[in-house]
């Protein structure tokens, strides 16, 4: 009889982005769809005790506002540009990922950070900096390899031998990122995600509060020019747009939460500022690919059954 294996991938096809959020447990995350399509994602995960790999793959553009669980050490490989960020339980961004995103990462614990002495301090200046080398690109694409593998394998290696390797390579691929490192490039990087960094504290914060691009500009404690030039680099949109879509989201969670019985469109539409009701529909249609007043009537349908 052929022996089961003992490293079970689990893969998650999600529909929607609050269900991408609940396939990676731990992370603190709020997800936002920021471009038009019907979403779809997927997770694979893989727990190896101690250390996780996850890969993630969405179609549309996603606001991202997240840290890693506290006292981990993540390594993360953005597959669409090929760079590597390093992130702590403290490392706290916001940013919105292209469409067709992946994205595959090493995620030690608290208790494996710990035990082999990877404190904060020997990475200080690192954390969610775009690092870049060559290896990054083979040694993403090794990490997707290696998922599908131990999903079909039934010859899969120990958990200690790939524990290892997993260590010993994410130092290999940092130390030969930080080699590359254009420090002008970084302090400009750093500048601009303390910018997002205090955008972010506000939208997790204040999840359905809205404000105008002055007001936001106030929050970041900067001018509105240097907004837009932090949210060009993060997100390549402007302030003005970010906001409005985070309105749309907002709704569309109203609207979800909802059914016909309790609230109409229009009042959804005017709690989130938008005062045309057509344009409402509109816009909601172009981002969401359904009429609002489609969202809606999902839960009366459900909760008749």
């Amino acid at each position: 009889m052929t022996a089961s294996n003992p490293l079970q991938v689990q893969a998650f096809n999600t529909f929607d982005v609050a269900e991408q959020i609940r396939a990676t447990p731990g992370w603190t995350q709020h997800y936002q769809q920021m471009s038009p399509g019907h979403f779809t994602g997927l997770v694979r995960y893989l727990d190896l005790q101690g250390v996780e790999i996850y890969e993630e793959c969405m179609n549309t553009r996603v606001e991202q506002n997240f840290s890693a669980p506290p006292g981990s050490l993540a390594f993360c490989f953005d597959r669409s540009d090929n760079a590597l960020y390093v992130l702590n339980g403290e490392s706290r961004n916001i940013w919105i990922t292209p469409e067709n995103y992946q994205e595959i990462a090493v995620v030690f614990g608290p208790d494996f950070v710990q035990g082999q002495g990877l404190g904060g301090e020997q990475l200080d200046g690192l954390f969610m900096a775009p690092l870049n080398c060559q290896q990054n690109a083979l040694f993403s694409r090794w990490l997707s390899g290696t998922l599908t593998r131990l999903a079909q394998t039934i010859d899969p290696p120990s958990r200690e031998a790939l524990t290892q390797q997993l260590l010993d390579d994410c130092l290999y691929v940092l130390d030969n990122a930080c080699v590359c490192l254009d420090r002008g490039a970084l302090q400009r990087r750093s500048d601009e995600r303390a910018i997002m960094k205090r955008v972010g504290e506000w939208a997790a914060d204040a999840p359905e509060e809205t404000l105008n691009v002055l007001e936001l500009a106030h929050v970041a404690g900067v001018s509105l020019r240097q907004l837009q030039q932090a949210f060009k680099a993060y997100t390549g949109m402007a302030p003005a747009q970010w906001l409005r879509l985070r309105r749309l989201n907002s709704a569309r969670r109203e609207l979800l939460s909802r059914d016909a019985h309790e609230t109409t469109v229009a009042e959804v539409a005017m709690h989130w500022s938008f005062w045309h009701l057509g344009r409402f529909s509109s816009s909601y249609r172009a981002l969401f690919q359904e009429l609002p007043s489609e969202t809606l009537k999902r839960n009366v349908v459900r909760r008749s059954r």
